[in-house]
């Protein structure tokens, strides 16, 4: 298939997309609406896809006419404990979406009908492997919510138009799906919404040509990875770009993560499972990273990403063990109880493998700061781990216009100098905020291989230079920008303003003589 028919594609599908959400607008709103749409664009796609493998296998097998949702439920209900291993669960071919789907105008409990399948969808998982990975999945999906009608009259209506037009988006089948369309429709939708819901909803979405920078970034020389890490994981976007970048096969051990929010864990799950990764490739948990992470067992990490929240509170001194812990120990300090950004870079360098390296989204006030803040950073000089910083430009984030930095860590550098790159410059400008297009890319990651000085762009810096500047690593200390206003030759500048004068004076005695003429 051409890049063309591709793109095609893929308009095609966001304009569909976009045709839903403001046919369904007014109801549900913005941000919360989207737990709607992702919820049963996930639950189309996993009838689908179990749908599909049995029809493959059975076909395969000889029975060219096979259709799994055909079959009477109590043939299939032997194959169940087959599927829950492979698949990781189960659902019966009279609770696949399209057959709910079909019935759905006819049946007047609706809401009830849909909120018994994703139960047991989620039970079927229960006592197996997948457990963790389907628990709660669809607790955000609230199909009796008031926000979809106030009778239930009023929200079956809703929600059969919402099955219809989720089930008539064009996502194709699983041989012919040259978009990768059902994670390509889940990403679309999550920036459509994250764009329009401020602070609350950007903060679960990175948008994602800062993902791919990341992403390139921790991959310089690679072509594989053990496993990729987040530990304020979001809604998984970071991770999955990995996938796209390597392939997920070339993610070797999988895909790990963690989010303090109940909903965004369970976005980021539905995520991974749009995106095709195996219940058995990914562990993505719930909980508080910095005092309750979840993948000790796990680490460490050939490569870590992340964007965590910007000066967020957090436990900090008031908790008497953490400064014990050997995430934080270290440095001999913790991150400030209302500044916690120091905190995520001191877990991520902890749990990153030796020959790995870490990515992450900074505020820029964690390279300035004094307290704690300047001896975390010194820590993280003298011993090395600081490997590069990355001026972005602002306003590329939703809910902020600020100018945020990428801190890259290493735990075996080369050398002992800091790289620091001025990419501020590096935008498109799109109606009100900024975007980095594929150049923009590559000329920071560039800039990143090429390791070397270039005026206003990008310099090396010894150690010994850093520690002179108390530790500050804003990377205007080290890269000066470029004067581009015009140089001024003040004898050329002098002379013209004498010949003004003069002409000016030649033009007063004209005006004069012609007043006196009149008179």
């Amino acid at each position: 298939m051409t890049d063309t028919h591709r793109e095609q594609q893929r308009a095609e599908l966001y304009r569909t997309i976009w045709a839903i959400a403001n046919d369904l607008r007014g109801s549900v709103d913005g941000w919360d609406f989207k737990q709607y749409v992702l919820g049963l664009l996930f639950y189309r796609y996993i009838s689908e896809n179990i749908a599909d493998y049995i029809n493959r296998h059975e076909r395969e097998a000889g029975d060219s006419s096979f259709d799994y949702a055909a079959l009477p439920d109590d043939r299939a209900e032997p194959i169940r404990p087959d599927l829950v291993r492979t698949k990781g669960f189960f659902i019966l071919p009279s609770e696949l979406f399209e057959n709910v789907r079909r019935r759905a105008p006819h049946d007047e409990d609706l809401n009830e009908t849909l909120e018994r399948v994703f139960r047991k969808i989620e039970q079927s998982a229960q006592g197996s492997q997948s457990e963790d990975n389907f628990r709660g999945l669809f607790d955000d999906l609230d199909v009796n919510s008031a926000k979809l009608g106030n009778t239930v009259a009023r929200r079956n209506e809703k929600l059969v138009k919402l099955m219809n037009s989720i089930g008539d988006l064009k996502l194709g089948d699983f041989q012919n799906n040259s978009i990768d369309a059902f994670g390509d429709a889940y990403e679309y939708l999550m920036g459509m919404y994250a764009s329009n819901a401020g602070k609350s909803g950007g903060e679960y979405y990175t948008p994602q040509e800062v993902s791919e920078l990341l992403t390139r970034l921790t991959l310089v020389g690679k072509k594989s990875v053990n496993k990729v890490y987040d530990p304020a994981v979001g809604s998984g976007s970071l991770l999955l770009k990995f996938a796209k970048i390597l392939g997920k096969q070339n993610v070797r051990q999988g895909f790990f993560g963690q989010d303090i929010n109940l909903t965004t864990y369970n976005l980021c799950r539905i995520n991974m499972f749009l995106h095709d990764i195996p219940y058995d490739q990914f562990d993505i948990a719930h909980g508080d990273t910095l005092t309750d992470p979840a993948h000790w067992d796990d680490e460490p990490f050939e490569a870590i990403v992340s964007n965590p929240p910007y000066s967020t509170r957090w436990a900090g001194a008031d908790d008497p063990l953490l400064i014990n812990d050997p995430r934080f120990s270290p440095a001999g300090v913790l991150a400030p109880k209302s500044k916690a950004d120091m905190a995520f870079i001191m877990h991520a360098l902890s749990w990153l493998a030796t020959n790995g390296t870490a990515a992450i989204v900074c505020f820029p006030g964690i390279l300035y700061r004094g307290g704690a803040e300047k001896k975390i950073r010194q820590y993280l000089v003298d011993n090395n781990f600081v490997d590069c910083l990355i001026q972005l430009p602002s306003n590329l984030f939703y809910g902020t216009s600020i100018a945020t930095c990428i801190m890259v860590l290493k735990k075996s550098k080369a050398d002992s100098r800091v790289l620091f790159i001025d990419g501020s410059q590096q935008f498109l400008k799109v109606t009100n905020s900024n975007k980095l297009t594929q150049e923009n890319i590559d000329h920071i990651l560039n800039a990143y291989v090429a390791r070397q000085d270039v005026p206003h762009q990008a310099r090396l810096v010894p150690q010994e230079e850093i520690a002179e500047k108390d530790y500050v690593l804003s990377i205007s200390s080290y890269v000066e920008k470029e004067d581009t206003r015009e140089t001024v030759d003040i004898k050329e500048l002098n002379k013209e303003i004498e010949q003004i004068v003069a002409r000016s004076e030649v033009l007063r005695q004209e005006i004069n003589q012609i007043i006196r003429e009149i008179g």
